[in-house]
């Protein structure tokens, strides 16, 4: 606040200067005052107004699902006793019919004892039965009787007289048309079997026929080259049924050997 000095009429008195206003120190208390009175009068406004209004009233809910506890006479409960069709309830319809108490819902049968005769004893039915049946005692024998075998003696296959041709592998499958009929060799010792590999084409015609050679070296040393060559010429020849595709086989030829005639007689005496 500015402080203002009156005229002071004494002579030789100074006259007072007026104080700037100071500022940064804040508000003064009556503002203070004034702005806490307009709040405070602003917010009963706000509270008169909002006083005032009417709010819509709550829809009244109706058709919604209730929930209802039942009592022990409903009949859903009745579903519930596993004594249902067993036994008899109060309200059945020979309870109502004729005066029957109805049972408590958790009935048990009385335990009933077993009774003996008195003049029986509790052993006296099987220890007539063991004296009256007489049984025969296992044997304990442990060790069973030898059974008594002879040995097979294994059969040898009997020597063939003629010989013999063999057809293997898938050409097996499809008919010989001309079946041969094979000689015996004139031969002092035995010959191994040739075996020949033969392509067959749908005709039934052999297009290629080669000679296999032996397994092993012992029956590389029993082959007879006449005998081999007369193989090739008997698979050449040979004719199958006619098929869809070649065939592929091998025809093995079990020799038969004679003793080859005698070329020189004996001297005369």
């Amino acid at each position: 606040m500015n402080e203002v000095h009156a005229d002071s009429s004494t002579p030789g008195v100074a006259e007072a200067k007026p104080q700037p206003e100071r500022r940064g120190q804040g508000w003064s208390r009556q503002r203070w005052l004034t702005l806490v009175a307009l709040v405070f009068a602003a917010q009963l406004a706000i509270i008169f107004a909002i006083g005032q209004r009417q709010f819509q009233p709550p829809r009244i809910v109706a058709n919604v699902p209730q929930f209802m506890l039942a009592d022990s006479t409903n009949e859903l409960i009745a579903l519930d006793n596993p004594t249902l069709f067993a036994l008899p309830h109060a309200d059945d319809i020979a309870s109502k019919m004729y005066a029957i108490p109805p049972p408590d819902f958790r009935w048990t049968e009385p335990p009933g004892e077993l009774l003996m005769p008195a003049g029986e004893d509790l052993g006296a039915i099987f220890i007539r039965f063991m004296q009256t049946n007489q049984f025969a005692a296992p044997v304990l024998d442990f060790k069973p009787e030898p059974k008594l075998s002879e040995p097979v003696p294994p059969l040898l296959p009997a020597f063939a007289e003629n010989s013999a041709l063999h057809i293997e592998g898938e050409l097996a499958q499809r008919q010989w048309l001309n079946p041969m009929s094979l000689t015996n060799w004139p031969y002092s010792d035995v010959i191994a079997p040739s075996r020949i590999q033969v392509l067959v084409d749908a005709a039934g015609d052999v297009v290629s026929a080669v000679l296999l050679p032996p397994d092993d070296p012992e029956a590389a040393a029993s082959h007879y080259d006449a005998a081999d060559q007369s193989a090739l010429e008997f698979a050449r020849a040979a004719r199958f049924a006619p098929s869809s595709r070649l065939t592929i086989g091998q025809l093995t030829f079990d020799w038969r050997t004679v003793a080859p005639p005698a070329t020189n007689s004996p001297a005369a005496p």
